[in-house]
């Protein structure tokens, strides 16, 4: 069953918003990161920390979600996405999340 915060966080999102959704997940290891577009169902950017281009043996966990969140955008932007919805899923506006979201604000995309 997903968490309760999961199903929060989506159900305004998507009644709030029509834009595609920026999703994020982190794992113990990595930190992935993809645009969905919900009427189709399907995944239109993404990018993680599996990446051979992003990952360049970072050590630091913050460094390499600025790297993703970064990424994300440049990916985003490029496919002609610019206003997206953050779903932070069921993880807390707070550390990596936050640094990955700010990256990506940073680097021109709009949530």
């Amino acid at each position: 069953m997903k968490d309760k915060r999961t199903k929060r966080t989506r159900f305004k999102l998507k009644k709030v918003s029509k834009r595609n959704r920026l999703s994020v997940f982190k794992s113990n290891n990595h930190i992935y990161a993809q645009i969905i577009d919900d009427t189709v169902g399907t995944t239109l950017a993404s990018a993680s920390s599996l990446e051979k281009k992003i990952n360049n043996n970072e050590s630091d966990r913050k460094k390499l979600a600025e790297n993703i969140g970064k990424e994300i955008a440049k990916r985003s932007i490029s496919k002609g996405i610019k206003e997206v919805a953050f779903d932070k899923g069921k993880y807390k506006y707070h550390g990596l999340i936050k640094i990955l979201a700010d990256a990506a604000r940073t680097q021109g995309l709009n949530f």
